[in-house]
């Protein structure tokens, strides 16, 4: 297995990592954000639009586009990228996730999960190989393993069995991906780290995972209810227990400075929902925290949401409008707010990587989180 991963040397007291990924699609710059396109497409949004705001990957899922359109059917007709009609690289959620977010519709057992299909009831089954084989079907240039996400609260002997079946899914997971070709074909598979909020399952699970000959690591099962120290709590065990020389990836997290947060914990990568969906709500990221335009504040004002920011919807688009927008419940809205939000976010991690190649990030990530925080309960502005 070929090393596709290369960090960058930068000066930081904290154990925040500057590098890049190879892909068959392209190089991706890390640390990143991946915008969530669950069902091939991020919502709102043309792949047109994600190109011009930096978009560098997108995320789709295993479960989800097994179900709808078929895999088979995505592979007959030139694989995702070509489904979709986007060129650069793609990481698929294996539909581990689902374990945890459609808790009524499943059934786990040794092998793998028996789900009810969430949109017509039908009865199949996702193991490991099959996961495995649905990404390869789907042309995944990142494809995860099976694993299970435990809920929270959860009880530490439901755990420890979440964490043995996701331990043993990921040796099953590997060994197809060597089997099938998945690996040799330059695509890439990546191990999950589990254990709930024990200490000692997280570290047991990713140790057991670490020692696997995966290409990438990720930390699953956070931000699923747990008070955010907690989550920050998990991400410190664990982080450092997976290879320095692959990259590190935190699944569905999180607010700005969450991850500014794990980054500074040696995280690499990222994947949320939030931006997307609170553009959807008439919500906007700003330095200054979050905006909620449905607020008669923004009734009248003529400034763009972020000043001097280079995306479609701040360079010609006033918050008068997008509040108009928003309030008559046009579609434009969504489109507009969706683009700046993942812009958002997307500028944020090259900040991040502008200021780790400046020497500076350990002073400025704690200035920006300080004012984010402070300021995002502040309605004045």
């Amino acid at each position: 297995m070929s090393a596709f991963f290369q960090k960058i040397p930068c000066q930081t007291k904290t154990a925040a990592r500057l590098g890049w990924m190879q892909t068959t699609h392209g190089k991706i710059e890390t640390p990143i954000f991946m915008p969530v396109g669950t069902q091939a497409t991020v919502k709102a949004t043309t792949p047109a639009q994600l190109r011009d705001i930096g978009c560098q990957i997108l995320l789709g899922n295993t479960y989800h586009l097994h179900l709808r359109p078929g895999s088979d059917l995505v592979h007959d007709l030139g694989g995702l990228h070509r489904f979709m009609s986007w060129d650069g690289p793609i990481l698929t959620d294996s539909g581990g996730f689902q374990v945890f977010s459609l808790a009524k519709l499943r059934k786990i057992t040794p092998e793998g999960i028996h789900f009810r299909s969430h949109l017509n009831g039908d009865k199949f089954f996702l193991g490991p190989t099959e996961s495995v084989n649905i990404q390869q079907n789907l042309g995944s240039d990142i494809a995860m393993v099976l694993d299970e996400c435990p809920p929270y609260p959860c009880e530490e002997n439901a755990c420890r069995q979440a964490n043995e079946r996701t331990i043993r899914w990921a040796g099953q997971s590997l060994q197809t991906a060597q089997e099938n070709g998945f690996l040799e074909t330059g695509h890439h598979l990546f191990g999950i780290a589990q254990g709930s909020v024990f200490e000692h399952l997280r570290k047991e699970c990713a140790q057991a995972i670490a020692g696997m000959d995966f290409c990438g690591f990720a930390i699953g099962g956070v931000a699923v209810g747990e008070p955010e120290p907690m989550m920050l709590e998990q991400v410190s065990w664990t982080a450092p227990l997976l290879p320095s020389h692959k990259p590190r990836y935190v699944m569905g997290v999180g607010t700005p400075p969450q991850l500014l947060k794990m980054i500074a914990l040696g995280v690499d990568m990222f994947d949320c929902v939030m931006p997307t969906r609170a553009a959807r709500h008439g919500t906007a990221y700003t330095p200054f925290g979050k905006i909620n335009l449905r607020n008669q504040r923004f009734r009248e004002d003529p400034r763009p949401l972020i000043e001097g920011l280079s995306n479609y919807t701040c360079q010609n688009f006033t918050r008068a409008y997008l509040r108009h927008l928003v309030v008559a419940e046009e579609i434009l809205a969504s489109t507009l707010l969706t683009i700046h939000n993942l812009h958002f976010y997307l500028d944020l991690m090259k900040q991040v990587r502008q200021h780790l190649q400046k020497g500076d990030f350990d002073a400025w990530h704690l200035q920006w989180i300080k004012k984010y925080e402070e300021d995002d309960t502040d309605n004045s502005r």
